[in-house]
């Protein structure tokens, strides 16, 4: 018996420009940190046996993980479609979305539908991937949505669309 895994679907390419700018920044960022990693590992091969050097190979570990990122984002970023323009109908959801939205016990959430390579729970930014962002898709203000979860079934009212910028 393998170990063979069946290759992860391709997530989907789009991208907003504030994540297109965050995934460049991030990439320039790792080439300078590439930089000190490399002239630290340098200093600590110097100091000699190499197999019983901490430093040494905490250096080699960071490095490998620097250019698989490296790596990653270098073929990632060509590929990505940057979203620029709102779509024609401002009330009904569609990719880069704020979507306001009523739980059955009456909690209010706030999302936003990003790409996969920028999603990030914490600041309510969902995958257009994610089954929530899949089951809004092209609803509207005022619509009924019902989503499949882990923990059940759940209903959610949509409260509020809008296209803002996310500095604003």
């Amino acid at each position: 018996m393998g170990r063979y895994r069946p290759p992860q679907p391709k997530s989907s390419p789009y991208i907003t420009p504030e994540g297109y700018e965050t995934l460049q920044s991030e990439l320039d960022g790792l080439w300078d940190l590439r930089k000190e990693v490399t002239a630290a590992l340098s200093a600590a091969a110097a100091e000699g046996d190499r197999s019983e050097n901490a430093e040494y190979i905490y250096r080699k570990k960071q490095l490998r993980e620097i250019d698989r990122r490296i790596r990653y984002l270098q073929k990632r970023l060509p590929d990505l479609k940057v979203v620029h323009d709102k779509p024609s109908d401002l009330s009904t959801v569609f990719f880069g979305a704020w979507v306001k939205l009523e739980e059955e016990n009456g909690n209010e959430i706030i999302y936003r539908i990003v790409g996969p390579d920028e999603f990030d729970v914490k600041k309510g930014f969902i995958s257009m991937d994610s089954p929530v962002a899949r089951a809004l898709m092209k609803k509207s203000i005022d619509d009924d949505v019902s989503v499949k979860l882990a923990e059940g079934e759940k209903t959610f009212y949509i409260i509020d669309v809008s296209y803002k910028p996310i500095n604003q």
